[in-house]
């Protein structure tokens, strides 16, 4: 059974709800709450351990707009990972395992929330929430669907089609190569994507490694040859190529159309 606030903790919330705001600091605290800085701070701490508020960093808290049921209360990870770039003047979009999932391409549950970002890298904890946080240039970021939440906010999450370069672009950190190639077929095959939309996404975010694997995934998908041909024009030729799965040995044909060594053993 949730036990009632004590006066001060009440006098918070009820000073937030009229504020209308979800970000709390000590020092904008002190002064409506007449607390020092350090009992304000101490406030804040209290709540944070209790579960009723999240430390999005050193000093700033994250509130919830209506007192939960139980007192335990988790941000959701776009609230948490908006307030967190807001401080920095950046931007974000949750990608990697998260969207695989939301997407119905792998039923696994990921226990941390990837997002791309243009300003900090790491891992970072938020309420009960963990991040890894990967940083990226600002024109990196886009391709995303806005998805509303419960509580009347929306999160970032990158697109299906975004999300099928980046499972091809970020196969490394993602562990998504072969795999991948079966989701661009089952994607293009039912509709869900158009093949010059993957493209599109391909040629702004991916890099020409990407390029060349996502062209040998759409020929065999038999994907539209404007699409492919645009994609082909996209890219030089090399006397290079490279392996279609990155981390089998290199052997098999070569496709000189994507320069990519064919080594699937089909």
């Amino acid at each position: 059974m949730q036990k009632p606030l004590g006066r001060l903790a009440t006098r918070f919330f009820a000073y937030m709800q009229m504020r209308g705001s979800t970000l709390a600091r000590a020092s904008e605290l002190a002064a409506p709450l007449k607390l020092s800085r350090g009992q304000a701070l101490r406030l804040l701490r209290r709540l944070e351990a209790l579960g009723m508020i999240a430390r999005v960093r050193p000093g700033l808290y994250l509130i919830p707009r209506t007192l939960p049921l139980g007192g335990k209360w988790s941000p959701t990870p776009g609230q948490a990972l908006a307030a967190l770039l807001a401080e920095y003047g950046g931007a974000y979009q949750i990608c990697g395992p998260t969207v695989f999932n939301l997407y119905g391409w792998s039923t696994q549950v990921p226990q941390v929330t990837y997002a791309y970002n243009d300003r900090i890298s790491g891992s970072r904890t938020i309420g009960p929430l963990r991040f890894q946080l990967i940083k990226v240039a600002s024109k990196r970021l886009g391709d995303v669907e806005k998805i509303d939440e419960p509580d009347g906010t929306s999160t970032n999450y990158s697109s299906r089609t975004r999300s099928l370069v980046d499972a091809i672009n970020d196969w490394s950190r993602f562990n998504t190569l072969p795999l991948a190639y079966e989701w661009v077929r089952a994607e293009l095959s039912e509709g869900r994507v158009g093949a010059g939309a993957l493209v599109s996404s391909a040629i702004r975010y991916g890099d020409i490694a990407t390029r060349r694997r996502l062209g040998e995934a759409m020929e065999r998908a038999g994907a539209s040859g404007s699409a492919l041909k645009r994609l082909a024009e996209s890219l030089s030729r090399t006397s290079s190529p490279i392996p279609w799965i990155p981390n089998r040995p290199k052997q098999g044909p070569t496709n000189p159309r994507w320069g990519v060594v064919v080594n699937d053993g089909d």
